[in-house]
């Protein structure tokens, strides 16, 4: 439960859950001596409007029933009518600078490609938060309103999805930089990737931090100082 609500935030943001279980998960989660993980996952869970309702054996007509009303009540009007953006983004740090690269794709699947040269000391996981978040600024100037996010920096992603915390200030606020944008869309999806299937990605990324000349077809962009502000209460 506690990775789909990190994985499908939008959905538990604004609907009512109801979980279905065998297991007496209310009774754990709502348990005020728990402690430990439970204690942990209870508060991450305690945001959510959520109820547990357990399974029962259903037979025949009322079966029926039960899938009619269910539907009616969990499920929303389907919109047919939006599709998801794509966008893989990746980071690079090289002996002549640093740079990052964004892909995104539209609905009539043509591609938008951007070098990024970062003019500015950055690691490794710094120049990957910089490829996501201006990634995800420059789709929302496009107008995607629905999009899939794909990546190779596996800590980045469990970072946004809190499934591994964060150390420094710098990381902490690039942290907290990316759900502020996420929050624009109406629907979004990040997912980690192998490095073999970020090969365009990877490209852009290394352009820019070799400072080559501009391909055909792809956008160069600069940036002097990092995308995000360290929050005075983090220094």
């Amino acid at each position: 439960m506690l990775m789909a609500t990190w994985k499908l935030l939008h959905y538990f943001t604004y609907h009512k859950v109801t979980v279905v279980t065998s297991y007496p998960l209310g009774d754990i989660i709502c348990n005020r001596d728990a402690t430990g993980w439970i204690s942990k996952w209870a508060l991450e869970l305690m945001g959510h409007d959520m109820r547990y309702l357990p399974r029962t054996a259903i037979k025949s007509q009322a079966l029926v029933d039960f899938v009619t009303e269910w539907m009616e009540e969990q499920l929303p009007t389907p919109d047919v009518t939006h599709e998801y953006w794509m966008m893989y983004f990746d980071g690079s740090v090289m002996a002549l600078g640093s740079g990052a690269g964004v892909v995104l794709i539209s609905l009539d699947r043509s591609k938008v490609r951007y070098a990024i040269r970062i003019h500015f000391s950055a690691s490794n996981n710094a120049v990957e938060y910089e490829a996501l978040i201006n990634g995800l600024r420059i789709a929302i100037e496009l107008g995607a309103t629905w999009l899939y996010v794909r990546g190779d920096s596996e800590l980045v992603i469990d970072q946004v999805m809190k499934e591994s915390s964060c150390k420094s200030p710098l990381m902490i606020a690039y942290c907290q930089e990316v759900p502020r944008l996420m929050d624009k869309f109406k629907g979004i999806e990040l997912h980690h990737i192998p490095r073999r299937d970020n090969d365009a990605a990877d490209f852009l990324a290394k352009l820019a931090a070799r400072r080559d000349p501009s391909p055909s077809g792809v956008f160069i962009n600069g940036i002097h100082e990092p995308s995000t502000r360290i929050p005075e209460s983090l220094i």
